[in-house]
């Protein structure tokens, strides 16, 4: 049959070469801060949103200028907690296809040093460096494609969030 995952992993990992390992070091990251995030909204956002609406009700006045500054940075604590680290998602999903460029280059670079050594006419000679050129860009390719979705559906709840925060803080008394 399929012989032993971890093997299986293991060869994978050997056939795409070094750039794999770095591939995967950036999707786990990315997806480390997107559970991160989702951790953050299903476990703490409720309780400091009710904190800080808690907070704003609790005020007598609500009317004036200084109550409206207040109540605007409210709201920017809550929008700057939603949006921690999704710059950073962005530019984990960035790298992870420029690595699988780089898998890219470097299986190629292979190819052609075989090429060198042995010529042209050996197609088995150059199918591992082809090989070994596609993998990481596959891999890339996925890690980018899955932390793209994950942050689409990430960003479409922060912005749901922003609209409510301000509903929630009321100006009349």
């Amino acid at each position: 049959m399929l012989g032993n995952p971890y093997e299986q992993i293991y060869l994978f990992m050997e056939r795409g070469g070094g750039v794999l390992y770095a591939i995967l070091l950036v999707v786990f990251i990315l997806w480390v801060l997107i559970v991160e995030r989702l951790v953050y909204f299903f476990l703490v956002h409720r309780k400091r949103l009710s904190d800080i609406v808690g907070e704003w009700e609790a005020r007598k006045e609500r009317t004036s200028w200084y109550a409206h500054n207040i109540r605007q940075d409210l709201v920017v604590q809550v929008e700057m907690a939603l949006e921690a680290n999704m710059g950073l998602i962005k530019v984990m999903v960035a790298i992870c296809p420029l690595l699988g460029l780089t898998g890219t280059v470097t299986g190629m670079i292979e190819v052609f040093d075989v090429m060198a050594y042995m010529g042209s006419g050996s197609p088995r000679a150059m199918a591992s460096g082809i090989f070994k050129a596609m993998l990481p860009t596959m891999a890339g390719m996925v890690g980018a494609i899955t932390g793209v979705f994950a942050h689409s559906l990430l960003q479409r709840r922060i912005e749901s969030e922003k609209i409510h925060i301000e509903d929630k803080l009321t100006f009349d008394h």
